[in-house]
């Protein structure tokens, strides 16, 4: 059965397209496996009528715009948004060629949470229903409630934007959000009860389990460098074989990298193979950039990316 925000989106993305708005729309659509999305990337007007919207679109699609070329119709999410934003200001993409299609979202349903409360595998679900603070499974006519705190994502769990702010057209009204910012940090503070030496094992014992395939950076919007610096040869600077030194050499300079411009999305951590806890390292990190510099990524198209900005009085606090 198809949603009134799934009508307006598919109607929306049709004019875009008939009327030359856009050459391309980036969506969402069903996918092969049982409550899935995958994304759809489409400059037929037909297919616009495969576009969903459900608590399901967990893809951050802002990954895909720099690559497309020409004028994009995004469906995106708010953190999806900040990624949009990001981009723009450092001149990834142009404000002008991205019409923004907002979904208001109330956390994205995380499937692995489910599976393991209910102890079924997904296929073994005839149904997941998110209604307000609560998401409804059902099993064999069986009915069994959980609060959503309990079963989104945790990335969702510590979104502190929930307004969209930048868009073009705005397909529903806000969705109110279930926040649970200890659940959402819990091994965060964890690690940071731990003495350095602990610490320092807990990453090493994470970090051999890396098998560089890259995952992490490739779905990461703001990893849009052409070429990495991990595939330089001339100097090399980190061996390509998967060894642990190396494998944390890469994620710390890829946080670095990213620092001021990632959004908290998630994607990096729902993309390894090997389950390392890449968000935790990445929340952080953008806690350090919020506590140094008072800086959110992704908020203000117009401001100056965090490294391209310089105030004196920074050098007081971080020069020793």
């Amino acid at each position: 059965m198809t949603s009134k925000i799934e009508q307006k989106l598919r109607s929306v993305a049709r004019e875009l397209l008939e009327q030359g708005k856009v050459g391309t729309i980036v969506g969402y659509e069903a996918g092969s496996l049982k409550f899935t999305n995958t994304p759809l990337i489409t400059k037929d007007k037909e297919a616009a009528d495969r576009l969903v919207i459900n608590p399901f679109i967990i893809n951050n699609l802002s990954v895909f715009l720099k690559d497309i070329g020409g004028k994009v119709g995004v469906v995106a999410k708010g953190c999806d948004i900040r990624s949009i934003v990001s981009l723009i200001q450092d001149k990834q993409l142009a404000r002008e060629n991205v019409v923004i299609i907002g979904v208001p979202c109330a956390g994205i349903i995380d499937l692995d949470k489910i599976e393991k409360l209910m102890g079924k595998d997904r296929d073994e679900l005839d149904d997941i229903v998110r209604e307000n603070d609560k998401v409804i499974v059902t099993v064999q006519r069986s009915k069994k409630e959980y609060p959503a705190k309990d079963v989104l994502i945790d990335s969702c769990l510590a979104c502190d934007q929930p307004k969209i702010k930048e868009y073009d057209i705005l397909l529903d009204e806000e969705a109110t959000v279930v926040c649970d910012d200890e659940a959402s940090r819990s091994l965060i503070k964890k690690l940071e009860a731990m003495p350095p030496a602990q610490r320092w094992e807990f990453w090493k014992s994470q970090f051999e389990r890396c098998i560089r395939c890259y995952a992490c950076r490739q779905v990461c919007p703001a990893c849009y460098c052409k070429r990495c610096f991990v595939e330089e040869t001339e100097p090399a600077w980190i061996s390509p074989l998967p060894k642990w030194q190396d494998n944390l050499i890469f994620q710390v300079t890829r946080m670095m990298h990213v620092a001021g411009r990632c959004t908290d999305c998630g994607a990096c951590e729902r993309a390894c193979p090997v389950g390392i806890p890449l968000h935790s390292l990445s929340k952080k990190m953008a806690e350090i950039v919020q506590e140094l510099f008072e800086y959110q990524a992704g908020t203000d198209k117009d401001a100056l990316p965090l490294m391209a900005a310089y105030e004196s009085k920074e050098a007081e606090d971080l020069i020793r």
